[in-house]
């Protein structure tokens, strides 16, 4: 974890893939508890710190995760986040090429709560939930190739889902389709950039994550142009 940028009321951290967010059935020290302890510890503060989680990052996904220090952040920034006011960029290495280098996808997605996976439909279903994101290719090396996504709605592991389906699952994730694990256990999706307006001093709140270590997300040739087909 590095904390990427902190006011009193915000604190934003870069995320390690084998990080969790919240506790689970794992027993293992979540994100939100290390970063209490950091704050207690800058601070010196005796007593309970305030941390409030206002959104996740799956556990094999690094990247941008935002914390509220107080509980008026909290209830104003969960708000924000339902209604989309917050704007979320990640990047996915696929090893598969999309049949257009940017599209929009929308798919109807069922979660599937026995399995933690959902599944992506191009018709609604029962009780599924529509899922919007945006995509452009921005890089490729020699083996893989890297996207730039843009989420319009948050739903249960919709990169991973609405990629697979389109026929890229990501790089490492076994759950969606891709033939081989990370060694690290990771997946190569990283939470790359947040947006948006400050919950308390209205400011515009824009902080980028720097990509994980390692020659895969280094290995890219960004592109400028339009690839030849």
């Amino acid at each position: 974890m590095t904390v990427l940028y902190e006011d009193n009321h915000i604190i934003i951290v870069n995320k390690t893939a084998s990080e969790i967010v919240q506790g689970d059935k794992t027993g293992d020290t979540p994100l939100s508890e290390i970063v209490k302890q950091y704050l207690k510890e800058k601070y010196a503060k005796p007593g309970n710190v305030f941390i409030g989680v206002t959104h996740r990052l799956d556990r094999p996904v690094s990247g941008l995760v935002v914390f509220a220090k107080t509980s008026k952040a909290l209830s104003r920034l969960n708000e924000m986040f339902k209604g989309s006011e917050v704007k979320k960029t990640y990047w996915a290495v696929v090893k598969e090429r999309p049949p257009k280098d940017e599209d929009e996808l929308v798919h109807y997605l069922v979660r599937n709560e026995k399995q933690n996976k959902s599944y992506a439909y191009d018709t609604e279903r029962p009780g599924s939930k529509k899922a919007v994101l945006h995509y452009r290719l921005i890089g490729r090396s020699q083996y893989y190739y890297l996207l730039e996504v843009d989420l319009k709605t948050g739903r249960h592991h919709q990169i991973r889902c609405q990629l697979a389906k389109m026929g890229c699952p990501i790089k490492g994730d076994l759950k969606y389709g891709f033939p081989r694990s990370n060694p690290d256990g990771s997946i190569s999706l990283h939470a790359r950039r947040i947006r948006f307006i400050h919950p308390v001093s209205k400011q515009l709140i824009d902080v980028e994550a720097p990509l994980p270590p390692g020659n895969l997300w280094n290995g890219f040739e960004f592109l400028t142009t339009d690839l030849p087909q």
